[in-house]
Formats: C-alpha cells, structure tokens, sequence
C-alpha cells in the first residue's frame, strides 16, 4: 500500500488539534517528571546517610578487630603467667626454708598478673561483642537502604518506559516499587524494625 505524505500530515495536524490527544501525554509526562524528581531528591537524602551508615560499619568492623586482637594478647599473657605461677610452686615444694619467702613472692606477684590479664581479657571480649552488636544493628539499616536504593531504580526505570510509551497502565505498575522502596527508605531514616529477611538472603 502506497503511503500518501499529505494524508500523513493531514492525520498529524488533526491529532494536534485534538485537545484530549495533546492533554494525555503532556499530564502524564508532567506525572513522570514530577515522581522522578521526587524520588532522585529521596534517594539522595538516603544516599547521604547510608554512606555514613558505612562509615560507622568500617568504624566498628575495625574496633572489633582491634579488640579480639587485644583479647588474644591478653590471652597469651594469661597463660604465661599461669604457667610460670605452675612453675614456681612446684619449684618451691623442693626448695629450701631460705628461699621460702622469695618464691612466695614471686607466687603472688604472677597470681596478681594472671588475674589482673583475665579481668582485661574478658572486658575486650565484651568490648568486642558490643561492637559485634552495633555491626549488626548499622547492617540491618544499610539493608533497608540497599533494599530502597534497588527498588527505587526499578521504578525508575518503569518511569522512563512509562515516559515513551505513553500508558498510564505502566505508571500504575510503577508506583508499586515505588511504594516499597520509599518504605524501606523511611524505614532506614527512622530506625524502624522493617527487614524482608527472605528478599535481603535472596539478594545478598
């Protein structure tokens, strides 16, 4: 069939003309661009406290390292004394009456030390599961945020589609993640106990 380039133009300039074909792509385009607006300003916001939810991570992450590798100093410190406090007591069941009171001594001296390296051990073990915990805690928050930030750029991305095509059916569709993402998002700004534990597994 032979295109005629005047029937052409003459079908375009009715289309214009016509009031409700020019006033459903101009709303539902003015819709995408004001959502997509929204949701670039939220997930910057997000972004910003989410980095430094990372920075607090590698900031406890390290402080438990810090900590478990004191604990095994201390450890070691433990057992030296423990074995040198074995040491000297056998040596002074043999020993003379002279050396009596040195070797007391010395028993004291490395009694003190050996619980003095368990009192410090078991006060870095603790140090190091609070750090543990606020590990956790940060984890549970750049979850949501990492949750948001992927939800968010599917709608996105319905949005542009939605943008071509011109169906507001899509821009529906679209609203769906977008719901959800901006829920985890506050759900991260707020501290709320929000977590899809099986999508984070899935994902992670």
């Amino acid at each position: 069939m032979d295109i005629d380039p005047e029937e052409l133009i003459e079908n375009a300039r009715q289309a214009v003309d016509r009031p409700e074909a020019a006033d459903r792509p101009s709303r539902l385009n003015a819709a995408v661009a004001v959502t997509v607006a929204l949701l670039a300003t939220f997930m910057g916001i997000c972004k910003v406290k989410d980095d430094n939810i990372n920075q607090n991570m590698q900031l406890a992450q390290a402080d438990k390292i810090d900590h478990w590798a004191f604990y095994q100093a201390r450890n070691a410190r433990e057992e030296i004394a423990k074995a040198t406090l074995t040491q000297l007591k056998l040596q002074a069941l043999g020993a003379p009456e002279s050396a009596a009171d040195g070797y007391r001594q010395a028993i004291a001296h490395y009694e003190t030390l050996a619980a003095e390296q368990s009192a410090k051990k078991d006060e870095l073990r603790k140090q190091a599961e609070a750090d543990q915990q606020r590990y956790d805690a940060l984890n549970f928050r750049d979850d949501q945020f990492d949750l948001s930030d992927a939800l968010l750029a599917i709608a996105i991305a319905l949005l542009a589609i939605t943008a071509l095509t011109q169906m507001w059916a899509l821009f529906a569709v679209a609203m769906v993640p977008t719901a959800f993402g901006l829920l985890m998002g506050l759900a991260g700004l707020g501290g709320w106990p929000l977590h899809p534990d099986m999508i984070v597994q899935l994902l992670s």
